[in-house]
């Protein structure tokens, strides 16, 4: 932004503390969109489901009703953010808006496994504490019955986030049942022990649910489906569209998705 030329069009987030930084630094002429605060592109009578998100866009160019598959309050901001780029450079809003209709969403990334069962399964690559946080905050805005998550964490990798993604987890859900990632070349076992301090704490923070542990990822996603009840939420994160396991240094065929559908269908027989 800072290397804009003063007749660019910067564009940038009124809602985030470095998104108005940005607007100080660039010489650019400068556009900002919010949910939350004044803005040159703010959204408005915000409506967030299953189903995706629906607004009022206000604009430059004026007022525009918008309505998008893709599910949570970050992606507002992310419409917000095309639709400033595409006036910037000249495109009518109504193509905008038919546009942003026709988004698709990015596999692996809350995408919904639906097998006719009662209750919603999505899965999604959360693999972060911060990416973690914000599935379930978008969960805790378009759910109807419990959270039920099934996470865990990549072996050879950050120990760190273990205990916070847990601390997360068992914060916004009802049901956490932690289990393997990625392992890789390091012990099962030993990583869902240094997870399972952040979860108690998490529970203890928020005064209710319980966590159950299954080291091997398809029981734990089985048990998590066995459990959800008519409106319940499932959520099965880390690995999204990743359609392997790393266990020690071999890949093993893994989907979630896969194996979200045959535990569902299992319920049926």
């Amino acid at each position: 932004f800072t290397v804009l030329a003063p007749e660019a069009r910067a564009i940038a987030n009124g809602d985030d503390p470095y998104g108005k930084r940005v607007i100080e630094a660039t010489r650019a002429r400068a556009w900002t969109f919010a949910i939350d605060g004044p803005a040159d592109l703010r959204a408005e009578d915000v409506r967030v489901s299953l189903s995706g998100v629906r607004f009022t866009a206000r604009t430059p160019a004026g007022p525009v009703a918008l309505r998008s598959p893709l599910v949570g309050r970050h992606n507002v901001h992310n419409i917000l953010a095309a639709v400033g780029v595409g006036l910037a450079q000249g495109v009518p809003l109504e193509a905008i808006a038919a546009g942003v209709a026709a988004l698709k969403n990015v596999p692996g990334r809350f995408e919904q496994v639906d097998a006719g069962q009662p209750f919603t399964v999505v899965v999604d690559y959360a693999h972060t504490e911060d990416a973690l946080y914000r599935l379930l905050t978008t969960a805790q805005k378009v759910r109807t019955g419990r959270i039920i998550t099934v996470f865990g964490c990549g072996g050879d990798r950050d120990r760190g986030k273990r205990p916070k993604m847990g601390q997360v987890a068992a914060r916004y859900s009802d049901v956490v049942v932690v289990t393997s990632d990625n392992p890789r070349t390091e012990d099962p076992d030993a990583i869902i022990r240094e997870i399972l301090p952040g979860v108690e704490s998490g529970l203890r923070e928020a005064g209710r649910g319980r966590y159950l542990v299954h080291a091997d990822r398809r029981a734990a996603i089985a048990e998590a489906i066995g459990l959800a009840q008519p409106g319940d939420l499932v959520l099965i994160a880390g690995k999204g569209h990743e359609d392997y396991q790393i266990i020690g240094k071999e890949k093993h065929p893994f989907d979630d998705r896969v194996v979200a559908r045959e535990a569902i269908k299992a319920l049926a027989r």
